[in-house]
């Protein structure tokens, strides 16, 4: 039997065979590719991206105070994979929503206030220990546009009366690049909140001249909030916030606030931030 003997390969035949191998490998390269991509997104989903902050904060010493200190001011946030941080008022309390749905949310929430000495105040009319608060939030959220916020604290220790705070933000913001927010705030209090701070007890009236008082719950406070986070780039950034309460009511009227504090409470911070991915 005799062989045919084998075409040679022209440059056309050449050209033919690099075509149809490269449209072979063209698939399996684009199903390697896509497996690859949506290997990246699972993994940037089930990561964290955590937000720590650190600065100072100027406050009053004490709710009716004159004068102000100088007190750290902290922030963390955390989000899931690349979505942005969720807002955060910065007077917010620490909180956790254990129910979040179609912009609603509800959760417990905490905060702590300063304790008042009568050497802050310059006449002896008792004293306040640092009270830890407990309690709970609700909120609602208008898309990125708007937020409707109220919290219920009872105080453990130290004041050991209600108070609470009623507010709304607008909101402006470009994802995570930059944040701003402002809005009206409404604080109320139940009478042994309001006693703790504002009353002006017998014998303190006797050692210091000032008529008695005694302060019922209600309003007291109206003021603006206001917040601020820039980023520089995806690492660092800046936070800030401005804050002005007008104390009003039964509190307004105090005799400790008239002679030794001020009805005009300021507040303000600054700080730094630096975002960093946590594989969870």
């Amino acid at each position: 039997m005799q062989l045919s003997p084998v075409p040679p390969v022209t440059a056309k035949m050449k050209t033919l065979l690099i075509a149809t191998a490269a449209a072979a490998m063209v698939p399996g390269a684009a199903l390697a590719q896509d497996a690859q991509s949506a290997k990246s997104a699972q993994d940037n989903q089930s990561g964290h991206r955590v937000r720590v902050g650190l600065g100072a904060k100027i406050e009053p010493e004490y709710i009716g105070a004159d004068g102000t200190q100088v007190a750290p001011y902290f922030k963390f946030n955390v989000a899931r994979g690349s979505n942005q941080f969720k807002f955060s008022a910065p007077d917010d309390g620490p909180s956790i929503a254990v129910v979040s749905s179609n912009g609603f949310s509800f959760g417990p929430t905490f905060d702590i206030s300063s304790k008042r000495k009568e050497s802050d105040v310059g006449a002896p009319v008792g004293k306040v220990k640092t009270t830890f608060e407990a309690g709970a939030f609700a909120q609602y959220e208008a898309g990125d546009s708007w937020r409707v916020r109220g919290e219920l604290l009872k105080g453990l220790g130290g004041h050991d009366g209600l108070v609470g705070t009623l507010g709304a933000d607008k909101i402006w913001r470009d994802g995570d690049k930059y944040v701003f927010s402002i809005g009206p705030r409404v604080l109320f209090s139940d009478s042994k909140y309001q006693r703790a701070y504002f009353e002006v007890t017998p014998a303190a009236a006797l050692a210091t001249g000032l008529p008695v008082y005694r302060p019922s719950g209600g309003i007291h406070a109206v003021g603006l909030a206001s917040g601020l986070s820039y980023q520089f780039n995806d690492r660092f950034g800046m936070f800030g916030f401005g804050r002005y309460e007008r104390l009003v009511g039964d509190a307004a009227k105090s005799p400790i606030v008239r002679e030794f504090g001020s009805r005009n409470q300021l507040s303000a911070g600054l700080g730094l931030s630096y975002t960093f991915n946590v594989d969870m």
